[in-house]
Order: structure tokens, then C-alpha cells, then sequence
């Protein structure tokens, strides 16, 4: 079900997207909001408690990447807050997901002060000893969740694919294929060596890479990504396929819609959602939380 369009309560604006690119939009967004209030937050904390204080329903404009909207989607949900998203990050693959990637800060916006917006999924990630995690566009869980470290330590000059590019081919040097054990639904998917086993909500990850090409962000599943036990020259060959969206013709690599799944390892396993590393663990749960987050979006 759409809800009809807000007048924004707020824009909040990372000054760290993009590393530090955003910061540069503060000036010209604050004279085109004109009665809006920018807020540049200073951290995390202090970002979700200017969300947590809005009322509930309220519409919020966001000047940043997934990772801006990975850290905000706690206060987003808990106060049914309307996501407005005016794509300035480096991986935007919510942006892609959502239709407005190609849109200029300037489109997006004047689309968010008169659009509906609609019902989305999210993903939650449950390991032990840590609270639930919310995603929106993707869990990463093996190589893929080491190339994400990896794009995180890449040279400020690299954006984009070329970041995580990057970062592929220095993982693919230290290559290490785990054995894992894969439920979904409760049924037992692999129970052997793996490259990877992720989890998408959106068609690509990795600033573009059209993992789950066929991927919807309100379609009541996540789907999950498994790519089977690549040794270093067939790891590399797989990236020109992925980059454009041939790795489902693979006979190693599967790819499967889900609304619960278990990952189990005998050693710790590298994860990170929405590009972000997390602590790695070797017991991982993930299940959908559906239409959980309303969204402006354009028409598919």
C-alpha cells in the first residue's frame, strides 16, 4: 500500500559519504530546501536521535550511500519514517534498486517533495552474542564479505566498481573456500565447500554488480547467492560474468529466493552487510522482515 507524499520533516546529509565528497552538497542542498532543516550529524548517535525525535510517519530526506542508510534504518523503522533518498554515496546500490541512481541530488529531490512512497523489505542478520542487524541491499558471507574489508582499506582516489575491483583481485590472492552447511526455509540448500553464501534484497551489491538481477526490493523474499568451491584462476574468471550478470549460466554458482536461512561453519566466516565488515561468526541466521520500510522510489 502507498502512503501519500510529505512535506520532508528533515534532511539529514553525511559529511563522511562518499569519503567526504558529500560534504560539498551542504551549501547548495541548504538553499534548495529553502524551510527544510539541514542537519549534518556529527556520528551515528547523534543522526538516529534526530530521527527517533520526529513523529512517527514523518518523511526524511538522506544525502548519502547505503551506508548512511544502513546505519539510519534502526530509527527508520522503529519510527515508520518515510525514506527519501537523494543518492550521494559510493556504492548506491539502494539508489539502483530504488530507480533514482541516475538522478542528480537536485531530481531526486524535487521527485521526493511530491512522490508516494511504498512498502520495502528488509533483511535482519542474527550471530551469536550480538543484537539483530537490519540490511537493505545485501549480506555478504565468505569472499565477497572480504573483498567488502578489503574496498573499506582501498586507496580514497578509488570510487565506485574500481574500489571493489580492486579489492577482488587482492582477496583473490589470499583466496580461502570454507565449508558450510546452507538451510533455507528449512531445507538443507549445501552442506560442503563454498566461495560465498549472500543474501540480496536489491538486483546488485558492489556498487553495481547485478548479483540478483532479478532481485525486487518488495517482493516478499531475499535471495540467496552461493557460489561453489573456485580456486583462484576460476575465481577470477567468474568476475567478468559477474560484472555483467552471465555468473547464473555457472553450473557452481545457484541462486534461490528465501524468507529464512542458516548459515553454519566450523570456523568463523567474514561477513558485512550493506558493504559494511561486521565481526566474522560461524553461526548466522537471516530471515525477511517484509514491508518493514516505506520508500520513495520512481516507477520500474
Amino acid at each position: 500500500m502507498t502512503a501519500p507524499a510529505l512535506a520532508p520533516a528533515l534532511c539529514l546529509l553525511n559529511p563522511h559519504a562518499a569519503n567526504g565528497r558529500c560534504a560539498a552538497l551542504a551549501e547548495p542542498l541548504r538553499a534548495a530546501l529553502s524551510q527544510v532543516p539541514l542537519v549534518l550529524p556529527d556520528n551515528v548517535a547523534a543522526a538516529r536521535q534526530r530521527l527517533l525525535a520526529l513523529p512517527e510517519g514523518s518523511r526524511v530526506l538522506v544525502a548519502g550511500g547505503d551506508g548512511t542508510v544502513h546505519q539510519l534504518l534502526p530509527a527508520l523503522v522503529e519510527r515508520r519514517l518515510q525514506l527519501a533518498l537523494l543518492p550521494s554515496g559510493t556504492g548506491n546500490d539502494l539508489a539502483r534498486a530504488l530507480g533514482l541512481a541516475r538522478l542528480s541530488w537536485r531530481e531526486a529531490l524535487a521527485h521526493a517533495r511530491g512522490a508516494p512512497a511504498s512498502p520495502m523489505d528488509l533483511g535482519e542478520l542474527t550471530t551469536p552474542g550480538a543484537a539483530p542487524r537490519l540490511f537493505m541491499s545485501s549480506l555478504t558471507a565468505g569472499f565477497d564479505a572480504a573483498i567488502a574489508l578489503r574496498a573499506h582499506a582501498a586507496p580514497k582516489w578509488l570510487r565506485g566498481q574500481p574500489r571493489y575491483l580492486w579489492a577482488t583481485l587482492v582477496e583473490i590472492g589470499r583466496l580461502r573456500v570454507q565449508r558450510l552447511r546452507v538451510e533455507a526455509d528449512g531445507a538443507l540448500l549445501h552442506d560442503g565447500p563454498l566461495l560465498f553464501a549472500s543474501s540480496l534484497n536489491t538486483p546488485t551489491y558492489g556498487s553495481g554488480m547485478p548479483a540478483a538481477p532479478g532481485a525486487r526490493v518488495d517482493d516478499g523474499e531475499l535471495q540467496l547467492l552461493l557460489a561453489g568451491a573456485f580456486g583462484r584462476l576460476g575465481a577470477l574468471a567468474m568476475m567478468p560474468l559477474l560484472l555483467t550478470g552471465l555468473h547464473l549460466r555457472h553450473p557452481k554458482v545457484a541462486l534461490s529466493g528465501f524468507r529464512a536461512l542458516h548459515l553454519g561453519s566450523a570456523q568463523p566466516i567474514p561477513l558485512a552487510v550493506d558493504g559494511e565488515p561486521l565481526p566474522s561468526a560461524a553461526d548466522v541466521t537471516v530471515r525477511l522482515r517484509p514491508a518493514v520500510l516505506q520508500v520513495v522510489r520512481l516507477p520500474s
